[in-house]
C-alpha cells in the first residue's frame, strides 16, 4: 500500500488524466491541444469530476475507487509528471496544480492538501525528473510484476555469498535445566503524539485524530480517551511516560532493551526535519531517564525521516542527503553503543555490537528495502552496501563460532519490501542459518511472525523472525510490548528464544477506570500455543496446526490484534494471515501453496 502522502499525490496527478473510463497516457487533451492549468480548472475540472463520479460504483467515493486501482494510478501519475517536465513546467507549477486538484476533489481538507503535496513534492518530483525508467518499469518495481515490468528484477543483482562451505546444520536442543537465561525487553512503533488531547475530536475525517487542533467532538460523539483511543489516534505522552515508569519498576526483570523504530506520530503531512529530530531527542531523553542502567539497542523506523519513507542512499548528496538524520541517530544511539559503531551508522544506519561473549547484535536499516522509498528507483542495488556488509559480519561470526541476533524495523517478507532485496536477504539467512539465532522486527503494529525455510524445497524451517506488537494503538489496537527469554548457557550457547511474554494495555479498561492504567500479561507463547520449544520448526508446525484447527487459529487471531479484533476472520482472511506467517520473503506466492 502506498504511504498516505504519496498516494494523495498519485490521486491528484491521476485525476488530471481521467476524462472517462479510459485514461489518457499523456497530459489531459482536447482536440489534440494541451490544456493550460488555468483553463483546466475553469472549464474542464467540474465536468471531469461529474463525468468520472457518475462511473463510480454506487456510494463509492472517488478516492476509495482510485485506491483499489493503485497500479494504474501509479502509471498515470508517473506518465503525467514526466510529460510535464519534458514540456518545461517547473516544480512550483506542478505543485500548485496538484494542490488545487486535491482541494477541488475534496481528497482532504484544504489544510492537509496544501501540506501533504508540499511535504512530498521534493522527493517524488525530483526522483521522477531524474528517472530514465518508463512508467511501466517504475510501477512494476513498486508493486511487482503483475503491475508492470520491474526495473532491477531479482536476476539483476545478487549479494555475493562466501565461498566457504556452509557448515553442517546441527538441530538445536533445549538447554539443561537450571541453565542461565537472559531476558530482553522489545518495544517498537511508539508513535508518540505530543499534540494528543484527551476529549478532543476522535473522528475528524483526517488520517490522524485526537489532537488539540481537531476541536471538540460533535454532539452525541465521545471524545478522545484519557490514555489513548482506538480511532486512528497515536500514543499520548502521558501514556508513554506511564509505560516507561512501569518498565522502570520492572527493570530487574530484563537485561537489555531492543527498540526497533517508528518514533513520531502519523501526522506525516506536517513533519519537518526539525520535527523529526525533536522527536528523536525527546525519546532519547525519556529512555535515558527511565532506563538509566540499561543498554538500548535500536533500529531505524520508516517514520523517522521527513518526509516519511524517504531514505536516500549515500550517492544522493547535498540538501537531499539523509546525513542530517543519520548523524543525529548516531549521536542518540552512541549513548549506549561503543564508538566504533559510528561509521556504519552514519553511512547507512546499521551496526554490529557484542553485548555478551559469543553473541552479536546486528541492527539493519530495512528502509533500503521499502518500496515506498522513491529514492531507490534511481538504483535499488544493495543500497549503502548493507547486505554485503551483513554477509561479511555473519561470515566473521561463523568463523568465530558466535551467534547473531538481527534486529530491524520492517519485516523482510511483507509486500512493502522490494523483491530483490527481500530474496537476497532470504538467501543470506539460509546460508547462515547456523549462525543467526533469532530475528526481531516491528512495523506492522500487529503480533505476528515470519518463518524462513530452506531455499531448495521450502519445507525445512531454518530461521524465525519475531514481529512485536506496537506501543501505539493506531489503528484500532490495544498497546503492547514483549519480553523474550533467551538461552544464555555459555558452555554451548544457542542464544535461542526459549519463550516470550506479551503485555498489553487494554484501552477500554484504562479509559473507564479513572486511575492510572494497568499493563497486564496477555499471554506467554509456549503455554498459550502448547509448544515444547520455540525453534523455527515449532513455529512452522504451529502454522499447519492453525490451518487445521480453527479454535487454535482464533486464539492467534485475537492475539494478532492484541486482544482487540474488530471483525470476524473468514476463510480468505485465515489463508492470508497464515500465508504471511510462511512468507519470509516477499512476492513469492508459492511459499503458501499448501495453506
Amino acid at each position: 500500500m502506498i504511504a498516505f502522502g504519496k498516494y494523495v499525490l498519485f490521486l491528484c496527478i491521476s485525476w488530471l488524466l481521467l476524462s472517462n473510463a479510459q485514461a489518457s497516457p499523456l497530459w489531459y487533451r482536447r482536440h489534440d491541444q494541451h490544456i493550460a492549468p488555468k483553463r483546466f480548472f475553469r472549464e474542464f475540472l467540474p465536468k471531469l469530476t461529474e463525468t468520472f463520479t457518475q462511473k463510480l460504483p454506487v456510494q463509492a467515493e472517488p478516492s476509495s475507487w482510485l485506491h483499489s486501482t493503485e497500479c494504474e494510478v501509479c502509471k498515470l501519475s508517473v506518465s503525467l509528471v514526466q510529460v510535464l517536465f519534458k514540456e518545461g513546467h517547473t516544480k512550483a507549477e506542478i505543485v500548485d496544480l496538484l494542490v488545487k486538484v486535491c482541494i477541488s476533489l475534496g481528497l482532504q481538507d484544504d489544510r492537509i492538501c496544501i501540506a501533504i503535496v508540499r511535504e512530498f513534492e521534493n522527493e517524488v518530483l525530483t526522483v521522477i525528473d531524474k528517472l530514465v525508467l518508463k512508467p511501466d518499469e517504475v510501477c512494476g518495481t513498486l508493486f511487482g510484476s503483475t503491475c508492470g515490468t520491474p526495473y532491477n528484477p531479482l536476476e539483476s543483482w545478487n549479494v555475493s555469498l562466501p565461498k566457504t562451505p556452509k557448515p553442517p546444520v546441527i538441530p538445536p536442543s533445549p538447554p539443561p535445566k537450571g541453565s542461565p537465561k537472559l531476558r530482553v525487553l522489545h518495544i517498537s512503533d511508539i508513535h508518540f503524539d505530543s499534540f494528543y488531547q484527551p476529549g478532543a475530536k476522535a473522528e475528524c475525517n483526517e488520517p490522524l485524530c485526537c489532537r488539540a487542533n481537531d476541536g471538540q467532538p460533535d454532539p452525541g460523539e465521545s471524545g478522545a480517551g484519557q490514555w489513548g483511543d482506538y480511532r486512528n489516534c497515536d500514543t499520548p505522552l502521558t501514556t508513554l511516560e506511564n509505560l516507561f515508569e512501569h518498565l522502570h519498576n520492572r527493570s530487574a526483570e530484563y537485561d537489555y532493551v531492543m527498540w526497533t523504530g517508528d518514533l513520531p506520530a502519523h501526522d506525516i503531512w506536517n513533519q519537518s526535519r526539525g520535527d523529526q529530530l525533536s522527536a528523536l531527542d525527546r525519546l532519547t531523553q525519556l529512555f535515558k531517564k527511565y532506563f538509566p542502567n540499561k543498554t538500548i539497542y535500536s533500529a531505524l523506523g520508516n517514520h523517522e525521516s521527513a518526509p516519511v519513507n524517504s531514505f536516500p542512499p549515500p550517492f544522493i548528496t547535498n540538501n537531499n542527503s539523509i546525513s542530517w538524520l543519520y548523524n543525529a541517530i548516531a549521536d542518540s544511539w552512541l549513548n549506549w553503543l561503543p564508538q566504533d559503531t559510528k561509521t556504519t551508522i552514519q553511512q547507512g544506519s546499521f551496526y554490529q555490537v557484542s553485548p555478551y561473549p559469543g553473541l552479536r547484535l546486528v541492527s539493519i536499516n530495512t528502509n533500503y528495502c521499502n518500496n515506498q522509498n522513491w529514492w531507490l528507483l534511481l538504483n535499488t542495488t544493495d543500497p549503502a552496501g548493507q547486505l554485503q556488509w551483513l554477509v561479511d559480519v555473519l561470515q566473521d561470526a561463523e568463523m568465530k563460532k558466535e551467534k547473531v541476533h538481527i534486529l530491524g524495523h520492517m519485516p523482510p517478507g511483507i509486500s512493502d519490501c522490494l523483491k530483490a532485496w527481500s530474496w537476497n536477504y532470504y538467501n543470506i539467512v539460509n546460508r547462515f542459518e547456523s549462525t543467526i539465532a533469532a530475528q526481531f522486527f516491528g512495523h506492522t503494529h500487529r503480533d505476528e511472525f515470519e518463518v524462513f525455510y530452506d531455499n531448495v524445497n521450502f519445507t525445512r524451517a531454518v530461521s524465525m523472525a519475531y514481529i512485536v506488537p506496537s506501543i501505539t494503538p493506531y489503528p484500532n489496537l490495544n498497546l503492547g510490548y514483549r519480553i523474550y527469554e533467551l538461552d544464555a548457557n555459555r558452555s554451548g550457547c544457542s542464544w535461542s528464544v526459549l519463550d516470550h511474554e506479551t503485555y498489553i494495555l487494554n484501552l477500554t479498561q484504562a479509559n473507564s477506570a479513572g486511575s492510572p492504567p494497568q499493563w497486564q500479561l496477555e499471554y506467554t507463547a509456549k503455554s498459550t500455543y502448547n509448544m515444547e520449544s520455540l525453534y523455527p520448526k515449532d513455529w512452522s508446525n504451529l502454522i499447519y496446526q492453525m490451518r487445521d484447527n480453527s479454535t487454535l487459529f482464533q486464539t492467534y487471531y485475537s492475539l494478532y490484534y492484541k486482544s482487540h479484533p474488530t471483525d470476524a476472520c473468514d476463510d480468505k482472511c485465515r489463508r492470508d494471515l497464515l500465508c504471511a506467517l510462511k512468507s519470509g520473503r516477499s512476492s513469492d506466492p508459492k511459499l503458501c501453496s499448501d495453506i
